[in-house]
């Protein structure tokens, strides 16, 4: 059981040699990118249940 942990954590470590890690810069304006789209996408979804709260107040009650 010992030896396979071991072997497990092993193999991690090799993969992660492979990997190729994002520079400082691409992180960043990632990052941005992310920010940016989750509040585009939250501002639309706000307005649009502000609207459609309107239209339900004005034609429904």
């Amino acid at each position: 059981m010992f030896n396979r942990i071991i072997t497990f954590f092993s193999e991690v470590k090799a993969e992660l040699k492979k990997v190729t890690w994002p520079t400082r810069q691409e992180t960043y304006n990632y990052t941005l990118t992310v920010v940016g789209i989750s509040l585009g996408a939250a501002l639309f979804l706000g307005l649009a249940d502000f609207v459609f709260q309107l239209l339900m107040n004005k034609f429904i009650i």
